[in-house]
């Protein structure tokens, strides 16, 4: 019995485009909530949320009964987040901040079994082969491991072609806030230059032969990104839909 199929690693490798949500309350219920609204993904944020291992397996485990499959981003490139994350059940991981085709191979071994990766091997005792009941997981996990990198600031798009030629990086991931930021225009994601950057470097991705993503919340830029060739498109959070929602109630009624 093999490791289970990523259908959104299938679907990124046909080409098909993927629409997500980011999902940050770090809660199971209103991850659940988030799992009927029929969106291809979901993103458990650990970098940005108060997300921990243990909140991130129950909001995996409720995720479960959904048709959205679950991108877990971690906090940072190490190997030990990694290992637990992908121990945990996750199938799809999105790392911050890469910056060089050196960081981009690392974590490649960190999502690959031995002889070619370091991945720890545990998974007998691991939720991810359903505590042994997937006998022959750790000779078929790594083809449905989707190692997602994100590329944010200057830094890392000089060294993006680079990136792009790691073999074992399913999709690169523009983080547009954090590439504003570096390059001198905090706050202002669509300032002409940095959405000139994003949507060349969209456009290298795809050229590649790697599915690009991007979080875009404001529906030109969302249009943008998709007809600049964007694979994975997370078009909201469950955080802003919810102050968003709440804020125009109060303002309502209250005035």
């Amino acid at each position: 019995m093999p490791a289970p199929t990523n259908p959104f690693k299938k679907a990124l490798k046909e080409g098909k485009t993927q629409i997500g949500c980011w999902v940050s309350l770090a809660n199971p219920y209103t991850t659940e909530m988030m799992g009927t609204a029929g969106f291809d993904w979901l993103l458990i944020d650990n970098e940005h949320s108060p997300n921990d291992l243990r909140s991130t397996m129950q909001q995996l485990q409720v995720l479960e009964a959904s048709d959205s499959h679950v991108i877990v981003r971690v906090p940072l490139g190490e190997t030990w987040i990694i290992k637990q994350m992908l121990d945990a059940g996750a199938q799809s991981i999105l790392v911050p901040m890469v910056e060089s085709a050196e960081q981009a191979r690392e974590l490649v071994r960190d999502v690959t079994y031995p002889p070619k990766g370091r991945r720890g091997v545990g998974y007998s005792l691991a939720r991810a082969s359903r505590f042994s009941g997937i006998p022959d997981y750790g000779q078929t996990a790594d083809a449905e491991i989707c190692l997602l990198v994100q590329v944010e600031n200057r830094a890392g798009l000089a060294a993006l072609d680079e990136i792009l030629a790691v073999e074992g990086i399913d999709g690169v991931f523009i983080g547009p806030a954090d590439l504003a930021a570096d390059m001198g225009h905090m706050g202002d994601m669509h300032h002409p230059d940095v959405q000139k950057a994003i949507m060349d470097a969209i456009r290298r991705i795809r050229a590649a032969g790697k599915a690009p993503g991007i979080l875009a919340t404001q529906e030109g830029m969302t249009k943008d990104a998709f007809d600049a060739g964007a694979q994975f498109v997370a078009v909201g959070a469950d955080s802003l839909l919810l102050v968003g929602a709440a804020r125009a109630l109060a303002q309502k009624w209250m005035g």
